[in-house]
C-alpha cells in the first residue's frame, strides 16, 4: 500500500491551536519523525515513509487540515502530477480521441482542471516529484504502450496547439479591456467570429464593454472567443454556467458544428444532461477532493453517466459511492397525494413591474409537501416572482396570500455576496445561529448536508473568506437549516459539482417530506428539477421586457410545454430514470416531435429505442 498525506495549508493554522498532530503522533512519542514543524514555511509536514496511518493527527486537528489514504501499490506507476508535498496526487490523464468530444464528470477537486492544463501544456507533469522537472523523455517512458503516451509525443514534440476556455471567467474581464466586436475581431484566426455572434445570439452584445457584460454573456463571448482560434484541442471547463436551458442546448450545438475537423473537444460540465447531449465519450474523475484523483477509462456516455449515477464503475472494478441514485419515472401518484394536503401558498393573478420589465403570472398555489419547480430562459422573470413571494416585492395587481398567518419563509436569493450572510461571522457560528442543532452529531442537517458538502471544513472560516463555491454551500446550508414552512431557492446548484448538486437536490426532498414544508426551486439543470419536482412553473415571453408565468402544471405536462417552447426534445433513461436530451434529428427527436411528446418516460419494461443519427 502506498500512504498518501495531504494538509490543506489554507485550512492549516499552527499558531491558533496547540500543535496536535505532533504532540499526538505515536511516531513522534516513540523517538521516530513523522511530522514536524518546517522552519522555511512554519507550517506542518509530514513523511509518508515513515507515517503509520494511524489517523491520530487527523482526528486531532482542530481544523480538519489534514488527510491521510492508503492506495494500491500499482496505481503509483499512473502517476502523473502532484502539487508539493504533502499535496494532492493526480493519477493517470483523461486523453482525448481525434474528432470526437470527450466529456469529463466528476467532484470538484478530483482534478479536473488540472487534467486540463496538462492536456492544455499549460502544466508540465512532475511525475510526483514536485522538488524536480522531469524531461519530456522521461515522461513519454513512464507511460509506454498507453494512449497518454502518444499524446504527450505529440505535445512535446509541439503538434498539438490549445485553446482554452478557463473555469472562472469572471476574471477575464480583469485582464483584457475593450469591446465585445474588437476582441472578437482580434481573436479571430478562423474567419468565423460574425457566425459564432450569430449563433450564440451575441448581436445585441457587440458594442457592449466586456466589464458590463452579464455572466451568460460573457460565458457565450469566451466560448466564440475559444472557438474562433485556429488550434487542434479545445478545452471547455464548464461551459454551461451562468446560462439558461436553451442556451445550453444551443451551445453544445455550436462546439460540435464548429469543431475542426481532425481536432479534439474536451469538456467538463457538471449538468449531466449538457454532458451527455455533447460528449461522444466520458471519463469520470474520482478519488478524495483535494486529496487525490483518478481518471478513470473512457466509456460510451451513456453507459459512463448510468455508472457514475449507479456509484460502480466495471472497467475499474471501483465502488464510487454506497448507494445508486435513481430519477423518479413517473411521479403521478406522490402528486395525487400532495394535493389532498394542506394549501401553503397561493397567489391570484398577478401583474409586477420592475423598472422598464413586466411580468405577468397566472394563478397558482403550493401544497405541503410538495416541490415546485421554475422553469424559464435568463431575464424571464423567474427570480422577480420569487422576490414577491418572499416579500420583497409588492405587485401591482393581485396579491400572495399565506392561508396561516404564522407560516415561515426560508429563501436563498440568487445572487450571493458575504454582507447577504454575515460577513464578520464565522461558518459556525452563522449555522448555530440559524439551527442550534445544526452541527448536533446525529442532526440529518449536519449528516447529509454540512458533512456530505464538506462544510465542516469551513466552520472557522469567515464568510467573507469564502469562494463563490463555498458561499454557495453555505448559503443552501443555512436556508435548509431554518425552521421554515416555505422554502424559496433560487438557483442552489450554481458552482456544485454533480455530486453536490444530487445532494442538494435530496435534502430538499427530504425537508418537504419529513418537515411537511413546501419548496419552491429556480433552476437551469434539467437533471436537478427532474430529480425533485412534483409540479412546474414555465416562464415565457421576451427576456429583459415581458414575461409570463403560467400556472403550476403536473412534472410530465410542464416539461413537454417547457421543451416544446425551446425545441428540444428530452427521453427518460430507463435504467436510471434520468433524463437524456436526444440529438436533433435523431429517431427518437423525430418520432418525439411528431408524436408531442417533447419530455418521453418509456413505458414499464420498455427497452430504450437505438438513436440513429
Amino acid at each position: 500500500m502506498v500512504r498518501v498525506a495531504v494538509i490543506d495549508y489554507e485550512l492549516c493554522k499552527p499558531n491558533k491551536c496547540n500543535k496536535e498532530c505532533i504532540v499526538f503522533c505515536p511516531v513522534n512519542k516513540t523517538g521516530g519523525k513523522a511530522i514536524e514543524m518546517d522552519p522555511g514555511r512554519k507550517k506542518p509536514v509530514i513523511y509518508e515513509e515513515t507515517c503509520i496511518g494511524c489517523g491520530i493527527c487527523v482526528r486531532k486537528c482542530p481544523f480538519k487540515a489534514i488527510s491521510i489514504v492508503n492506495l494500491p501499490d500499482e496505481l503509483e506507476k499512473m502517476l502523473l502530477h502532484r502539487y508539493g508535498v504533502n499535496g494532492f496526487k493526480l493519477y493517470g490523464l483523461p486523453v482525448p480521441r481525434q474528432d470526437k468530444v470527450l466529456g469529463i464528470l466528476g467532484k470538484n477537486g478530483t482534478g479536473k482542471t488540472t487534467a486540463l492544463r496538462i492536456l492544455a501544456g499549460e502544466l508540465k507533469p512532475n511525475l510526483g516529484e514536485p522538488d524536480r522537472e522531469p524531461s519530456w523523455d522521461e515522461i513519454i517512458r513512464r507511460f509506454r504502450g498507453t494512449e497518454i503516451q502518444n499524446y504527450f509525443r505529440a505535445l512535446a514534440e509541439g503538434k498539438i496547439r490549445a485553446a482554452h476556455k478557463i473555469q472562472y471567467i469572471d476574471l477575464v474581464p480583469r485582464r483584457v479591456k475593450g469591446t465585445v466586436a474588437a476582441l472578437l475581431e482580434k481573436a479571430d484566426e478562423r474567419g468565423i467570429w460574425r457566425e459564432l455572434v450569430k449563433e450564440l445570439g451575441l448581436t445585441s452584445a457587440l458594442d457592449k464593454d466586456i466589464r458590463v457584460l452579464s455572466g451568460g454573456e460573457l460565458q457565450r463571448f469566451m466560448i466564440a472567443a475559444v472557438l474562433s482560434k485556429d488550434a487542434n484541442l479545445y478545452l471547455f471547463d464548464e461551459p454551461g454556467s451562468y446560462l439558461d436551458v436553451r442556451e445550453r442546448v444551443k451551445v453544445a450545438r455550436v462546439i460540435r458544428s464548429y469543431m475542426p475537423k481532425n481536432s479534439y473537444v474536451v469538456v467538463v460540465e457538471h449538468d449531466i444532461a449538457m454532458l451527455d447531449y455533447l460528449s461522444d465519450h466520458v471519463v469520470i474523475m474520482y478519488g478524495e477532493p483535494g486529496v487525490y484523483g483518478i481518471s478513470s477509462k473512457p466509456y460510451a456516455v451513456g453507459a459512463g453517466i448510468n455508472y457514475f449515477l449507479k456509484g460502480y464503475l466495471p472497467a475499474e472494478n471501483m465502488r464510487i459511492r454506497n448507494e445508486p441514485i435513481k430519477y423518479t419515472i413517473n411521479p403521478t401518484e406522490a402528486l395525487q397525494a400532495i394535493q389532498t394536503s394542506t394549501k401553503y401558498i397561493e397567489w391570484t393573478r398577478l401583474t409586477i413591474s420592475l423598472n422598464d420589465f413586466n411580468l405577468e403570472v397566472d394563478p397558482g398555489e403550493v401544497y405541503e409537501g410538495e416541490v415546485l419547480g421554475i422553469l424559464g430562459p435568463n431575464a424571464i422573470g423567474k427570480t422577480t416572482f420569487v422576490r414577491t413571494l418572499a416579500g420583497e416585492i409588492e405587485p401591482v395587481e393581485g396579491e400572495v396570500r399565506k392561508p396561516g398567518e404564522k407560516l415561515k419563509v426560508s429563501y436563498k436569493p440568487q445572487r450571493l455576496s458575504p454582507q447577504t450572510l454575515g460577513e464578520d461571522k464565522t461558518v459556525e457560528e452563522l449555522l448555530r445561529e440559524t439551527n442550534s442543532s445544526a452541527l448536533a452529531p446525529g442532526s440529518w442537517i449536519n449528516v447529509e448536508i454540512v458533512k456530505r458538502l464538506r462544510i465542516d471544513r469551513l466552520l472557522d472560516r469567515r464568510i467573507d473568506e469564502l469562494s463563490g463555491g463555498e458561499l454557495q454551500k453555505v448559503a443552501v446550508a443555512v436556508t435548509i437549516a431554518r425552521e421554515a414552512n416555505i422554502y424559496l431557492l433560487d438557483e442552489p446548484s450554481a458552482y456544485l459539482d454533480v455530486e453536490e448538486r444530487l445532494i442538494v437536490a435530496k435534502a430538499i426532498k427530504r425537508l418537504t417530506e419529513a418537515r411537511k414544508a413546501a419548496a419552491i426551486v429556480v433552476e437551469h439543470d434539467i437533471a436537478v428539477q427532474d430529480y425533485i419536482a412534483n409540479r412546474v412553473m414555465v416562464f415565457t415571453g421576451t427576456p429583459g421586457i415581458k414575461g409570463h408565468a403560467l400556472q403550476p402544471l403536473p412534472l410530465n405536462e410542464g416539461m413537454n410545454k417547457f421543451l416544446a417552447e425551446i425545441g428540444i426534445t428530452i427521453r427518460k433513461d430507463p435504467e436510471t430514470g434520468r433524463p437524456r436530451i436526444n440529438k436533433e434529428g435523431s429517431f427518437l427527436d423525430r418520432m418525439q416531435r411528431r408524436l408531442g411528446k417533447y419530455y418521453y418516460i418509456p413505458r414499464p419494461g420498455e427497452k430504450e429505442q437505438k438513436e440513429k443519427k
